[in-house]
Formats: structure tokens, C-alpha cells, sequence
């Protein structure tokens, strides 16, 4: 499937901002079922300072603005055709150690109620125990915009009964981690037909499983991720994956937009977030 991408972040501020660093990971990595054809970034109002790859192999820019300016524009754009793998990403690759998406971070921190989750999984392999946690965590945890916020963790969401794509696949994350299976948190884009009204970018878990390696679960769906799918950035969880992050000096009120546009064969949505 060939997709073609436009996401629009805006800032605008009631008054100059003494100074802002923000950190973009806007950028897909090509990867079995991911081919990039093309892709960039425009920035207007600020500087970008750097582009790397983080440690989780994140493309990453710092953009930094300060001074008169009032607002900032970041498009990032591009096509890329995707290939459905049925979720899976396969064999471990980069720097960074498998046993460390074993580590817990205060996102995914389990407490009692993701413990009895865990201990009360069915099925006769690792697979088929994923695939039985996606499905609960999809039924348990009702997808409601604005529940929950950057900051909750997948306990309290579990406890909520509500939240977003991100608190669905941190509860992924921090169960299969439990059951000593590495877990690694997704960002990207999905494409979803037929809807008006969706988050501006998606998140999902990955669990590497010994037979197949990183397969993804998209519990907010209650999917693997398939062909609509497009993946931006991976880390232990929110915090190391969002799109777009930072900070900044003074007391200047902040607005921030954010629109989505994907077109497919003839098709196209917008999905926009403000």
C-alpha cells in the first residue's frame, strides 16, 4: 500500500517565548514492510539545530526558537508504501541490548492490578497469551479522548477503565514484561477509514516473541498492525517515542495544533487535534 503523509504541528504563543527546544521524531526508518520513497521536514519560525539517530535508532531533530516570534510551523511529509506482515517486525536489530525493554520505566511500573492481569492470561504459547492480553486490555479499557494524559501510567489507566492508544499499549508494555517478554513502545500513524474523528498520530506495543521476534499489538484496535500502519519512532515508552516533545523558558501561554493528512488510491482523510 502507498501512502502519502502531511502532519502539521503548530504552536502559537500569547506572547514571545524567551526560549524553546523541541525534539522531533517525525521521521520513518525504512524496515521489513516499510519502504520510504520520500520524506521531509519543514520548519518556519524556529532553527533546526541537529538531526541524529537516538539510541532506540529514533531520526531525531532539535528545533529551537526564542525571541519576537509567536508562533512555529513544522510540516512533516512525504510517501512511503508499507507491506502487511500480519504485525510482524521480526528479528532485534540496533544498539541498544534486548534485555533492556525489560526494564520498567514510571509509565509502565506494574502495581496489583496489571500483576493479576498477567497471572490471569490464557493460552499455550507466548503468541497466543499476547494475543489474549490484547483482546482483554481492548475490552477493559474503553477508548475515551482526554481520560487520561501524558503523564498516566499504565496502572492508572487499567484502573480508570479509560484512556487512549498510548495507555493501551502501555498496559501491552508493562504485562509482557512481567511474563519476561521485552516490550517496546510504538508511535506512527494508522490509517483508518470510515472515521471522522481519531488522534492526529497513533501508538501501539511491540513484544518480542523467541519464535518470531517484535510482533506489534495494537490493543486500542484490538489488531496487529497491518498495511495502514506506518511506524515513526520506539523506546520503553512515551516518553522516548513521542512525535514531538520538549520545553520552555517564560510564562507565555501555549496553544499547539496538530492536523493529519493520508491519502491512499484515490482516497484521503484528515484527522486533526487541537
Amino acid at each position: 500500500m502507498r501512502l502519502k503523509i502531511n502532519h502539521v504541528t503548530e504552536y502559537s504563543y500569547d506572547e514571545p517565548v524567551q526560549f524553546s527546544l523541541q525534539r522531533l521524531r517525525l521521521t520513518p526508518i525504512e524496515h521489513p514492510g516499510l519502504r520510504v520513497i520520500s520524506w521531509t521536514i519543514a520548519v518556519d519560525g524556529a532553527t533546526v539545530e541537529a538531526g541524529f539517530n537516538d539510541q532506540f535508532g529514533n531520526h531525531t531533530h532539535l528545533v529551537s526558537f526564542e525571541g519576537e516570534a509567536k508562533s512555529v510551523r513544522i510540516v512533516a511529509s512525504g510517501e512511503v508504501e508499507t507491506e502487511d506482515r500480519a504485525g510482524v517486525h521480526g528479528p532485534h536489530t540496533g544498539y541498544v541490548p534486548l534485555w533492556l525493554y525489560l526494564r520498567d520505566t514510571p509509565l509502565t511500573k506494574p502495581g496489583k492490578l496489571l500483576r493479576e492481569l498477567a497471572k490471569s492470561l490464557t493460552g499455550d504459547n507466548e503468541l497466543a497469551r499476547m494475543h489474549d492480553l490484547m483482546a482483554r486490555v481492548h475490552e477493559q479499557v474503553a477508548y475515551e479522548p482526554g481520560a487520561t494524559t501524558t503523564d498516566t501510567s499504565a496502572e492508572q489507566a487499567l484502573e480508570a477503565a479509560t484512556g487512549v492508544c498510548q495507555d493501551h499499549a502501555h498496559i501491552m508494555i508493562a504485562v509482557a514484561r512481567l511474563l519476561n517478554l521485552p516490550a517496546r513502545y510504538i508511535s506512527g500513524y494508522l490509517m483508518m477509514e470510515g472515521v471522522e474523528e481519531q488522534a492526529a498520530t497513533h501508538a501501539w506495543a511491540e513484544v518480542h516473541l523467541p519464535s518470531l521476534g517484535w510482533v506489534g499489538f495494537d490493543a486500542a484496535n484490538n489488531v496487529c498492525p497491518d498495511a495502514r500502519y506506518v511506524r515513526l519512532a520506539t523506546g520503553l515508552s512515551y516518553a522516548d517515542a513521542a512525535p514531538v516533545s520538549g520545553m520552555r523558558i517564560g510564562l507565555a501561554g501555549e496553544d499547539m495544533s496538530v492536523t493529519v493528512r493520508i491519502v491512499t488510491s484515490g482516497q484521503s482523510q484528515s484527522q486533526s487535534q487541537s
